[in-house]
């Protein structure tokens, strides 16, 4: 497969990118008013919910993303996950591949134990 894929309970999509080049590739695919999620600091991928989101599915979309972050891996603590929509992405020439730019976002805290629950 392209992408990873994970479902969530309400059997929603989500997309996350393997390395900087398939995030690119996410990011292309990505719809404006699609959610998007990545960690706060780098080396993370790139989470796309496909659709509209369900109840609990940004909450499953973000602890997704910090699973498969540098920082869980490096750290194993709590990690700050940011959420964006699409059409608040944008790249600079200058950016270097899988790196992009977030217009607005908010920030959500992903405990440690919500990330060891999670398969």
């Amino acid at each position: 497969m392209k992408f990873r894929e994970h479902k969530t309970k309400s059997g929603t999509l989500i997309l996350a990118g393997k390395s900087a080049e398939n995030n690119e590739e996410l990011i292309k695919q990505v719809q404006p008013n699609e959610d998007v999620f990545h960690t706060a600091m780098p080396g993370s991928p790139f989470v796309n919910i496909k659709g509209k989101a369900k109840f609990g599915d940004r909450k499953q979309a973000a602890i997704f993303c910090a699973k498969h972050s540098q920082d869980w891996r490096d750290k194993k603590s709590d990690v700050i996950v940011h959420k964006f929509k699409g059409k608040n992405i944008f790249k600079d020439k200058k950016m270097k591949t899988g790196t992009f730019g977030i217009k607005k976002f908010k920030k959500i805290k992903i405990k440690k134990s919500e990330i060891e629950k999670l398969n």
